[in-house]
């Protein structure tokens, strides 16, 4: 018995490895996000199953996950696929892996396409360090915060997004990372019509604009410069003791400061604590 997660193709069928089409032949129990795009993707590649196909997805996924630990507890083998790429990572399965490891019952991975990685090779940004993101917050100030958040992050990021929500998003980095920072957006990777547009945010953001953004979207941002986040912060300590010295009171010189940099008060308000305890 063994729960398995199994990556599926991003969009060409011949991506399928063969470890792939074994492991739906022999699985007793298949959870798949979207049972007709499941077997869709077995008439594609030829793949005849026989065990019982369950409906595995974000609404049902607390529900269902005892359901298949029960199943493995029987001593089944379930194979979990997902609509694309590997289960768990931005779709359902982590909790069902999580809780199959905390009852020790085995889950293997038969690895395969996945779109993060890919996304990475095809931006030609720096691919030796990157972090994944998932999805974006829907709302406003949530993503705003989540760009906040990463405003000094070094490392490449990769963020999957709606193709409505691509303009918002590419707005708000650009007012966060930069226009000018160094981006792509992945479109439709190895479907029909997969395309990829490197440039700087502002370049982005002018293409997204002028037409109606279709399909599959994963987005690449390249990391701040080594050193960003150290240079910023001596820089906003050493304004707002410009302020101060200029008989400003400090609440005001952090204001000030802060609208300057188009940062949140409470950055600069950290850079000036960590920099008063570094002078003691």
């Amino acid at each position: 018995m063994a729960l398995t997660l199994a990556a599926t193709p991003l969009g060409n069928p011949g991506d399928a490895s063969p470890r792939l089409k074994d492991a739906i032949a022999a699985a007793e129990i298949i959870a798949a996000e979207d049972s007709r795009r499941f077997h869709r993707l077995c008439s594609d590649i030829g793949v005849t199953f026989t065990g019982r196909v369950i409906s595995f997805f974000e609404g049902n996924e607390t529900e269902r996950s005892q359901e298949i630990l029960q199943y493995l507890h029987e001593g089944k083998n379930v194979l979990v696929v997902s609509d694309a790429g590997m289960p768990t990572i931005s779709d359902p399965g982590f909790r069902l892996a999580r809780d199959a490891m905390a009852q020790n019952l085995e889950v293997k991975v038969i690895p395969g396409p996945s779109a993060p990685v890919m996304a990475v090779a095809l931006s030609g940004l720096a691919t030796d360090r990157f972090s994944f993101e998932g999805f974006t917050p829907r709302a406003l100030g949530a993503r705003q915060a989540a760009f906040e958040a990463l405003r000094f992050e070094e490392r490449t990021m990769v963020f999957f997004e709606a193709p409505h929500r691509l303009v918002e998003s590419l707005q708000d980095a650009s007012a966060i990372f930069g226009s000018d920072r160094r981006g792509a957006i992945c479109r439709e990777m190895t479907k029909t019509y997969e395309e990829t547009i490197r440039g700087s945010l502002a370049e982005l953001l002018t293409w997204a604009q002028s037409k109606e953004v279709l399909g599959e979207i994963t987005l690449v941002i390249a990391g701040a410069e080594a050193g960003t986040a150290e240079k910023s912060a001596d820089q906003m300590v050493t304004r707002v003791r410009e302020f101060e010295a200029a008989g400003m009171d400090r609440k005001s010189a952090i204001s000030t400061v802060a609208d300057e940099f188009d940062l949140p008060k409470r950055i600069v308000y950290a850079a000036v604590v960590d920099a008063n305890k570094m002078s003691k």
